[in-house]
C-alpha cells in the first residue's frame, strides 16, 4: 500500500545520487538504498503517530502524495481526523535541521511542525493548500509577501545550524581559482563582496533560506485566521498571516542572504521585461516589504549567483541555466 504512494517520477528523479555527508563523519543513505527503503519509512510514522492515509491533497480522489527535488510528502488525518502532511525527506545537509526551525517558528510564518522523528528525517506538518502558492499571484504582491514572511521568520539563530559564516569562507576559498567559463570579473567581484560582508555578525539570525514562490503555501480557507477575512465572508484574499513558508532549509544567518531566491525564481516574467529594470524591482519590493537593506540583498544575491553558477558547471546539462545566471549577473550589477 504504502509503495503505491511513491511516484514513479518521484524515483526517476531522485535515483543514483551518493550518500550525502550529514556531518564531519556521518554519512546519510544513497538515494537508490533509501527509497527501497521509503515504504517501510512510511509504515514507521504512520504507526508512530497513528495516522490514517487520506484520499488525497485535494480531497475527492486528489493525488495522495506529492513530492520535490528530495522529499515525499503524503497526505495524512490524525487520529481526530484533523488532516495532516506526512513528510519524508532524503538524508541530506540541508534538511537535517528543519524540524529545529519549524519549532522555533511554531506556525508563524512558517508551516506548523506537528510532531518530528529526526532518526527518519520524518517530519508530520499542518495541512496547507498545496494547489495555492505564489507562482501564479501577481509578482509584485508575490515579492511583497516574500519580503513580509521573511519579516515574520526573522529571530535570533539557533545554535544547532550551519552558519553563514562558514559558506561565505569556504566560498572564498574554493572561488580562488576562477573556472574559465565564468566571467572572471563577476567571480572577483563577489570574492571581494563576501570578504567585506566577513567583517560583519553574520550568523546571528534564523534564515530561510530557500524563500521562492513556489514555497510559500495558502492556509486553507476553513481555517484562515478571523482577522484576515473580510466581513462580507466571501472572496477571501489571505493575507500574511494567512500563507505559509515551507523547506526553509534553515541556517544561521545575515536575512539580507534570503532574497536571492525571489530573484531568480520566475525566470521566464523578468526576461520578457526590461530583465535589470526587472530585478531592481523585485529586490525594491522585497527588501522593503522585510525591512532589509536594499545595497546588501543584491551583493549576497551577487554572491550567492556565482556561488550556483559554480556547481552547476559540474552538471553537464546545465547549460542553459548557466547561462541564466550570467545573465542575472549582468542584470543585478548596481549601474545596470
Amino acid at each position: 500500500m504504502s509503495r503505491a504512494l511513491i511516484p514513479a517520477a518521484f524515483v526517476e528523479a531522485l535515483q543514483d545520487r551518493a550518500a550525502a555527508r550529514l556531518g564531519p563523519a556521518t554519512s546519510g543513505l544513497d538515494t537508490a538504498t533509501w527509497l527501497r527503503r521509503l515504504p517501510g519509512l512510511i509504515d514507521a510514522a504512520l504507526e508512530r503517530w497513528d495516522l490514517r492515509l487520506d484520499d488525497g491533497f485535494g480531497g475527492g480522489g486528489g493525488s495522495p502524495s506529492r513530492y520535490g527535488e528530495c522529499a515525499l510528502v503524503v497526505a495524512v488525518r490524525r487520529r481526530d481526523g484533523t488532516p495532516a502532511a506526512l513528510k519524508l525527506t532524503w538524508p541530506h545537509p540541508e534538511a537535517r535541521h528543519e524540524h529545529l526551525a519549524l519549532r522555533a517558528w511554531d506556525g508563524r510564518g512558517a508551516v506548523r511542525l506537528l510532531a518530528a522523528y529526526p532518526a527518519d528525517q520524518a517530519l508530520l506538518l499542518e495541512r496547507l493548500d498545496a494547489g495555492r502558492d505564489l507562482e501564479d499571484t501577481p509578482i509584485e504582491e508575490a515579492c511583497t509577501r516574500i519580503g513580509t514572511l521573511l519579516a515574520m521568520l526573522d529571530r535570533p539563530a539557533l545554535p544547532q545550524l550551519d552558519t553563514l559564516s562558514a559558506w561565505t569562507r569556504r566560498f572564498v576559498h574554493e572561488s580562488a581559482q576562477p573556472d574559465p567559463r565564468l566571467p572572471r570579473r563577476f567571480v572577483e567581484q563577489a570574492r571581494s563582496l563576501a570578504v567585506d560582508l566577513l567583517g560583519d555578525d553574520l550568523d546571528s539570525r534564523l534564515v530561510h533560506t530557500d524563500l521562492h514562490y513556489a514555497n510559500v503555501l495558502a492556509v486553507p480557507e476553513s481555517v484562515v485566521p478571523e482577522s484576515v477575512v473580510p466581513e462580507s465572508g466571501h472572496d477571501v484574499v489571505p493575507g500574511p498571516a494567512a500563507w505559509r513558508a515551507i523547506d526553509p532549509k534553515p541556517m544561521a544567518a545575515d536575512p539580507a542572504f534570503a532574497v536571492w531566491p525571489a530573484l531568480h525564481n520566475r525566470w521566464a516574467e523578468a526576461v520578457d521585461d526590461d530583465l535589470a529594470w526587472h530585478l531592481r524591482c523585485r529586490l525594491g519590493w522585497v527588501t522593503d516589504a522585510a525591512g532589509l537593506d536594499e545595497d546588501r540583498a543584491r551583493a549576497w544575491a551577487l554572491i550567492r549567483t556565482v556561488a550556483d553558477a559554480r556547481d552547476l558547471l559540474a552538471e553537464p546539462a546545465a547549460g542553459d541555466l548557466l547561462s541564466q545566471r550570467i545573465r542575472l549577473l549582468k542584470a543585478l550589477q548596481p549601474d545596470a
